[in-house]
Parts: C-alpha cells; sequence; structure tokens
C-alpha cells in the first residue's frame, strides 16, 4: 500500500564533495523534495592536499539544519539516513574515532615515492610495477595501486614511511564514506567500494569482497588498522542519541551504509548491465556496471566492486572536467585583484552557455587541453598540462569560451574508446548526470564530439543523493534494484549531428596529436621546480 505523498517517508541523502556537502530529502522513488548545501575547504600546497573532517562535519549539520528546519513536517518523515561521498580520501582516526590531523584529498600526491618503492620490482619493470606483483594486484583486485600516489594505498603508504608517529597513533585508516557513517552511527566499517583504492582486497567474487594477507604485506600496513567491510546496502544501525536530538530525528531512523561517489552515480544513472553514464562534475568519468571483473592496464580503465550485488562497475577517469569552468570563473573572469569589480556573478554558468552557444561548433580552430591537474584515462600522467592552441587576433573570449567546453568533450572521446573496447560494444545512449550535465549546449556539445546520444536526466546535479536514496530505501526492504530503471527520469536526449561528424573527427585527431607532441615538454617543464616553488 502507497503512502500518502505528506506521509510517505524520506531519506536524508549526504552528498559530500570536494566542493562541500549537500543534504538532500528524497523519496524512495527519487524525487528530491528539498536541498541545501554548505562549502568545505580545500587545503592545497604542491602536491599535498587535505581537507579537515571536521569541517564536512559541520558542513553535514549546516546544510541538514537548513533542510530540515524548513518543513517539520518533512522532518518526521525522515526513516534512513545514506551517504555518497568523494573517494580515494583517507583519514586517520584514533581509538575514540578522532580525526589525526586533516584527511588526505584525493589530489594529494605526496605517497608517489612511498608507492614506487613498493610497486617496483628489483630488475624487471612494467610502467613503474614488478611484473609478479602487477599481476597478483590485477588478479585479486581488478587494478592496482596508482603511481602517483593520489589513492588510499598511497596516502597509508605515505603515513606508514614519513609520519611514523602519526601511523603508531591510527587505530583505523578511514575513507570520507566511512568517516560519515561513523559520526552518524558510531559503527567503523567500511563497504566494498570505499576500501577499493587501498588495493589490499581480494575482489573476485563481488558478493564476498575480503582483506587478503598478501595485498597488506605489499604495501607493508598492520591489517588491524583496516576496517571491517560491509556491503552499500546495509543498516549499520540507528542514528547515535546526540546526532538524533541535533538533527531533530527519531531515535530508530535508520543509517544505511550507502557507496563512494562513482557507485552511488551508477546506482541513480544506469544500473542495467552495460548501460553507460557520464558524470560531469569538478572531474568526471564514464561508468556501466558489467557482470565480470575486467581491467584495461595500458589505459587505466577496470571494472571494479560497487553497491550493486554481484556486479562489477567499469571506469574510465578524467581528472578535471568542471574544474575547468570553475578555474575560468575563479581564476580568470573574476579573480580577486585590481581587475575584479565587486559584484557577484551568480547566475555565470548560465551566461558561459548562452555565449558559447552562439559560436560556431569548432570554436574557428580553437583547441583547448583539459588537463589542468594532469589526466588519469586513457593516460595515467600527472604531469600534462591544460592549453589553448591555435589562440590568435581573430579569436576572442566567447570563442574560448566554447574551447573549454569541446575540450573537455574532446577528452571524454579519448577515454571513449578504449571504454567501449573494454565493454565489447558501443556505450550506446549515455545519461548524462552531475552538475555539468544541467548545460543543455554542453549536453549537444558531447553528443556532436563523440558521436553518442547524450541522455539528460531530470535531476542531474542531484544523481550523487538519488543514488544514496535508492540505496538506503533497498537497505530498509522498500525498494529493489531491479526497481530503478523505471524510476529514472529522462529531460531530453541529444543526438548527434551528423554534418559534424567530418569537423570533430578532425579536431580529435589534432587534439591526440597535441598530447602526443606536448607530453615530453610538459615532463620536462614540470619534473623539474622552478627556484623557490614546491616540487
Amino acid at each position: 500500500m502507497t503512502a500518502e505523498p505528506d506521509t510517505a517517508p524520506l531519506v536524508l541523502s549526504i552528498d559530500l564533495g570536494t566542493s562541500g556537502c549537500k543534504c538532500a530529502l528524497v523519496t524512495l522513488d527519487g524525487e528530491v523534495q528539498g536541498w541545501a548545501f554548505r562549502p568545505v575547504a580545500l587545503h592545497v600546497q604542491g602536491v599535498q592536499a587535505e581537507q579537515d573532517p571536521h569541517d564536512w562535519w559541520q558542513a553535514l549539520l549546516g546544510a541538514a539544519d537548513e533542510l530540515l528546519a524548513a518543513d517539520a513536517q518533512r522532518r518526521r518523515r525522515v526513516t534512513v539516513v545514506c551517504c555518497s561521498t568523494q573517494t580515494e580520501v583517507t583519514v586517520c582516526v584514533d581509538r575514540q574515532g578522532e580525526p589525526i590531523g586533516r584527511a588526505f584529498s584525493w589530489l594529494d600526491a605526496r605517497g608517489a615515492q612511498a608507492m614506487a618503492r613498493r610497486t617496483r620490482g628489483r630488475w624487471l619493470n612494467i610502467e613503474g610495477y614488478g611484473p609478479l606483483k602487477l599481476w597478483r594486484w590485477l588478479h585479486l583486485t581488478g587494478g592496482a595501486p596508482s603511481t602517483t600516489g593520489r589513492d588510499g594505498a598511497g596516502h597509508m603508504a605515505y603515513v606508514r614511511d614519513h609520519l611514523p608517529q602519526v601511523y603508531e597513533r591510527t587505530h583505523q585508516f578511514l575513507n570520507a564514506l566511512d568517516y560519515l557513517n561513523f559520526r552518524l552511527c558510531g559503527r567503523l566499517c567500511a563497504t566494498q567500494d570505499s576500501i577499493l583504492t587501498s588495493w589490499v582486497t581480494n575482489n573476485r567474487d563481488p558478493a564476498r569482497v575480503h582483506y587478503d594477507a598478501r595485498l597488506i604485506r605489499m604495501l607493508d600496513l598492520d591489517a588491524a588498522k583496516l576496517p571491517e567491510i560491509v556491503s552499500s546496502t546495509d543498516v549499520l544501525g540507528p542514528l547515535r542519541p546526540e546526532v538524533a536530538q541535533r538533527l531533530g530525528l527519531a531515535p530508530d531512523t535508520r543509517v544505511v551504509a550507502g557507496a563512494v561517489d562513482t557507485s552511488a552515480v551508477a546506482v541513480s544513472a544506469a544500473v542495467r548491465d552495460f548501460e553507460t553514464h557520464l558524470y560531469l562534475g569538478t572531474s568526471s568519468w564514464l561508468g556501466a556496471h558489467v557482470p565480470t571483473m575486467r581491467t584495461d592496464v595500458r589505459h587505466k580503465i577496470a571494472a571494479v566492486p560497487c553497491a550493486v550485488p554481484q556486479r562489477y562497475l567499469a571506469l574510465a577517469l578524467q581528472s578535471t572536467a568542471g574544474a575547468n569552468l570553475s578555474f575560468l570563473r575563479d581564476r580568470i573572469l573574476f579573480h580577486p585583484d585590481e581587475l575584479a569589480s565587486d559584484e557577484e556573478h551568480p547566475a555565470v554558468y548560465e551566461v558561459l552557455n548562452r555565449i558559447a552557444a552562439r559560436v560556431p561548433p569548432g570554436a574557428r580552430g580553437l583547441i583547448y587541453t583539459p588537463w589542468l591537474f594532469g589526466e588519469r584515462t586513457p593516460v595515467d600522467d600527472p604531469l600534462l598540462r591544460a592549453g589553448l592552441l591555435n589562440l590568435s587576433l581573430a579569436h576572442s573570449r566567447e570563442d574560448i569560451f566554447r574551447a573549454f567546453l569541446e575540450g573537455v568533450a574532446l577528452n571524454t572521446r579519448w577515454m571513449m574508446e578504449p571504454f567501449a573496447r573494454l565493454l565489447g560494444r558501443s556505450p550506446g545512449t549515455i545519461a548524462a548526470v552531475g552538475g555539468g550535465a544541467q548545460s543543455d549546449v554542453w549536453c549537444q556539445i558531447l553528443a556532436d564530439v563523440t558521436g553518442q546520444p547524450i541522455r539528460q536526466l531530470a535531476q542531474p546535479i542531484q544523481a550523487n543523493a538519488i543514488g544514496a536514496a535508492f540505496l538506503g530505501a533497498i537497505g530498509i526492504g522498500e525498494r529493489r534494484f531491479d526497481d530503478l530503471p523505471e524510476l529514472r527520469r529522462t529531460r531530453r536526449v541529444y543526438e548527434p549531428a551528423a554534418s559534424l561528424s567530418r569537423l570533430y573527427t578532425d579536431q580529435f585527431e589534432t587534439f591526440k596529436e597535441v598530447r602526443q607532441r606536448l607530453a615530453p615538454l610538459y615532463h620536462r617543464l614540470n619534473r623539474v621546480p622552478a627556484a623557490g616553488a614546491p616540487a
């Protein structure tokens, strides 16, 4: 029997990203009824990138307060809390669960040298890995630690080697998801996807992801510092009494384990096998659920444990997507210096979209490479950098706006080629989610550049929150994974323009040639720091 709309259960869905924490009230059918956001600072210095876990928690409380205070009736309808968070984040906590300093962000590359010592073989190496070590990681996990140090394995290795006092005090290494769940219900645990990029689990059976003693020894870690592993739909327990009281929720409100952002987005966007989605946020990725574990070592694509039982999630990751637009906004257009005005520009992305829409496809020959922080797929190269090529006196900033959007689309096409080979088929119609998928002009550019239809979902910016809500509903037995395809809402489908195929194919070939020719220069420029600059 269906509850009346004003009494139907709601999920308090928490979406913690790099830029901040969003809280949403979502129905069990995935309809977002309200949301609020609080920003979180990112502290970057050279290869170091950190966030304060206390800032995450305060942002969560602030957003939840605003959301729940708006309607007391809706607050009483909340029956479950479920989180989706950024991943490849590492929090060291003591025996009381208190963070020992700031958390390592997924952008933090301090662990590169520590990982090199662990991944390399004595005599022969394949892209920085000893062959036997690489085989063992691929065979058991489906992937391998990043040699850049920007994952859980790299962070833990850095703490182990360079921060011995912190390592000794650390009771558990947690991901961001694990930390929020601990603050909510008091249970120290990890999900099968939040523990993934520690690269210490045997993932060959998706129903029984478990730690492997050999992999733990390869990283030179203490197994006791790794949390219990649970499933994304497990009920971890009720809210802590003080948290329930603080938020004004019933003391029996349940906490479901949830998932990291990639898994949660996939649950909301495309849950059937081989259905492909594109997430356009600060970073971006292509994803699709597949029935078997598979890996493309050369192009850094892997199908790994996820939130859906008996399935793996194939992922191709792009380091910076929407970050290029926020860079354009914050560092170029409205950078706070003598040229800036005091006027705020809250609708800047809408204006950029309108301007880009009137520029001819191809941006009058401009090519933009969106590698502000290196790249991960189809090449794992942290030394690549962004740039505008073929700029002339005939161009204006209007052309630059369009080139930024097209550059991310060209990079998406670049990683789509090996991704399609991994799937063994064309991606077909691609579901677009994330903040960037709100843009009509960007969705059309993506369709034209990639040659694939783009399905814009009805609430693309809420994909993480909706995915977490679905996991919460499934966790308490109110929905099944088989129900989700019928609950997905589409706003519009963008078809590629056949007349632009030749133009964008030529641009794409130029884009790849630019990377090939400039990579040696970027390597020389960025391996040797300027005087006084951090390495």
